[in-house]
């Protein structure tokens, strides 16, 4: 049986991300094993319930359905998730490996980020002159930004200049929090350092620029070194001083790591990867690299890259007007379904987005909340193909992961699941397969959040559309006999199916009720004696099941959802509403107090019930049934 690996991060370091995996790929080419990527894009700035949104995809996988974890640290920065992934790892008995973090017990692979800023400071120093420093730190709980930090002190203090770090500044890895305090630098008057030592290349690169916009050269009046020797950051001007970290190198060892794992060794082992500082422009070191060749590659590929670019742009905008054009749910899927189906180009042969069923739910019913933690039993599927095979069902168990899925005896496939939400509301989840260039280019969060922005404005919209068409044009009341009407238990139904669906272990009952010999006495004695008998038969119904809400959902017909109390009492209620009765009649002249009302009540049952629809039935027919004997006559299934 093939070996599944799960993989948690956040994306942002796409093009080390796509290293890693690469790495970890050619290491398990020979072991018949699929990684599975569970991906999101959280940033430090964003809200609470928005970065609750983005990293719920990391409760989707049972662990239990899987052979590994893989953590990669260097995109994943919050405490609370990597424990709680850990946690779950441990439960399920699965091994556990760490990169760019550590955890007691857990095994670790990692890049020697130390050693490499020793050799930074040591070529700034002795080649550069360099004396004073500002250091641009990740986060204060990043392991690989505080041990690069560390290495700097470790160097000045050993040459005895520790006052030569002028600054540490915490930017929580925000370009913009690099530029608002080069800003203040220069706009202030304070002292220049000699370099500036980012924690990543993209600081580096957001430093250049904002020292440049103030006047000052790089490196012309200050150097500038990063780390991660990005491709972006080598053909930058100036071409970044930078450690390059062997991501490649790192998931390849996570990848022989999981394999020792597998094999018996002892957890809590590590690997760690040697880095290189190489010298670029930024540092004064133009002659170190040819950065110029790399330019001009890139230059020959920005035509093509342009066009493509502009097609993607064009599918998003396509994807926005089908979807907002839509004036119902129902059409919401057909076309959306109908768009992909017809051009996929760059979602590919193998595509899902599966919604949670209370989605569509929530549009009609403002009371009807989407969860907030982890994902439905069951997900609704919009689109589905795999390996150009279309999904046939409707459904699907969220468990399974990906509709349709086989497994590939002859080649290893990566799969990466997003979230789609709305800040801390679960919409669904959306599956690529085998796109580790949609991975490195970010391609995968250009689409995942205008997908899910789409989504939310369909979704409001047509909630507010509906809101006010039924403000002007519906009354949820019933005008003759004052209880609900037809379109209040409508309302109500939605609400029960959405209980079903989220398995919330929800009991109800059904009461089904016709008011037996009305047309007879409107044809007898008129309607409005008629309207008269209607009112009386529901005041018998309201007063007996005066826990439920009962509805008027035809001329003489009623209904009642039971919960709680008449829920358990209903068969005495049944009796009590029997006893208060008149015998069934037929011939006038009918007694002024005259009610008769066929009953028929079934309940909920949660290992063969999939709708509220299937319970509503069931008491039709035994209503219908019970009608009949009350008449004499044969059970017919057919209504009067």
């Amino acid at each position: 049986m093939k070996k599944k690996i799960a993989v948690f991060t956040t994306g942002w370091g796409g093009e080390i991300l796509s290293q890693f995996l690469t790495g970890m790929q050619q290491a398990l080419e020979k072991d018949n094993t699929d990684i599975f990527l569970f991906l999101c894009y959280p940033t430090y700035v964003d809200t609470m319930a928005n970065k609750k949104g983005e990293m719920n995809i990391f409760s989707l996988p049972d662990l239990h359905d899987f052979d590994g974890v893989v953590i990669f640290g260097s995109g994943l920065d919050y405490k609370d998730r990597i424990d709680s992934i850990i946690k779950r790892s441990k439960e399920a008995g699965i091994p556990v490996i760490m990169q760019g973090a550590r955890r007691d017990g857990i095994s670790y692979v990692g890049s020697d980020n130390y050693v490499a800023t020793l050799s930074m400071c040591e070529h700034l120093c002795d080649e550069h002159g360099v004396r004073k420093i500002t250091f641009f730190a990740g986060t204060t709980d990043s392991l690989d930004s505080e041990l690069r930090l560390n290495a700097v002190k470790d160097y000045l203090k050993e040459h005895g200049r520790s006052d030569d770090l002028l600054e540490v500044f915490y930017t929580n890895w925000e370009n913009a929090s690099a530029t608002k305090r080069v800003n203040e630098i220069c706009s202030q008057g304070e002292e220049l350092p000699d370099v500036f030592i980012c924690a990543n290349d993209g600081l580096a690169m957001e430093t250049c620029i904002t020292l440049n916009n103030n006047g000052i050269d790089v490196p012309g009046d200050v150097l500038v070194c990063g780390y991660d020797f990005l491709d972006d950051s080598q053909i930058f001007d100036p071409s970044i001083a930078s450690v390059d970290q062997c991501f490649t190198e790192m998931g390849a060892a996570a990848g022989r790591l999981w394999k020792e794992l597998r094999n018996g060794a002892e957890p809590g082992s590590s690997e760690i990867i040697a880095c290189r500082f190489i010298p670029g422009e930024s540092c004064n070191c133009a002659d170190f690299r040819n950065s110029d060749k790399m330019r001009r590659r890139v230059g020959r590929e920005a035509f093509s890259k342009r066009a493509m670019t502009t097609y993607f742009n064009r599918k998003l905008n396509l994807i926005d007007s089908t979807i907002l054009s839509c004036l119902t749910y129902v059409d919401f899927k057909k076309n959306l379904c109908r768009l992909l189906t017809e051009n996929h180009d760059y979602e590919g042969d193998s595509f899902h987005i599966l919604l949670e069923p209370n989605f569509g739910l929530s549009i009609y019913d403002p009371n009807i909340k989407l969860g907030t933690k982890g994902y439905g039993k069951h997900m609704e599927i919009i689109y589905s193909t795999e390996n150009g095979l279309r999904y046939k069902n409707d459904t699907f168990l969220s468990k399974d992961l990906i509709p349709g899925f086989t497994e590939d005896p002859d080649k290893n496939h990566l799969y990466v699941f997003l979230p789609l939400h709305e800040a801390d509301e679960a919409y669904g989840y959306v599956i690529f397969k085998d796109c580790m260039d949609k991975v490195e280019n970010h391609f995968l969060h250009t689409y995942q959040s205008r997908m899910g922005l789409v989504f939310d404005k369909f979704r409001h919209a047509l909630s507010l559309d509906l809101i006010n068409k039924r403000l002007l044009d519906l009354m949820r009341r019933d005008s003759l006999t004052n209880v609900n009407n037809r379109m209040a238990y409508e309302d109500k139904e939605k609400y029960l199916q959405s209980q079903i669906n989220a398995d919330t272990g929800i009991r109800f009952g059904i009461a089904m009720f016709d008011v037996n010999s009305l047309k007879l006495i409107n044809d007898s004695l008129g309607h409005d004696a008629g309207d008269d008998y209607l009112i009386r038969a529901c005041r018998l119904i309201c007063r007996v099941f005066k826990h439920s809400p009962v509805y008027r959902i035809g001329g003489d017909e009623f209904i009642a959802v039971l919960t709680g109390d008449d829920y358990d009492d209903r068969e005495e209620l049944r009796k009590e509403l029997s006893e208060q009765m008149s015998v069934y009649s037929n011939n006038l002249p009918l007694p002024d107090d005259y009610v008769s009302i066929a009953c028929g009540i079934s309940v909920f049952e949660p290992e063969t019930d999939m709708s509220a629809q299937d319970v509503v039935k069931r008491a039709d027919e035994e209503m219908y049934r019970i009608k009949a004997a009350m008449k004499g006559t044969a059970v017919s299934s057919k209504k009067k």
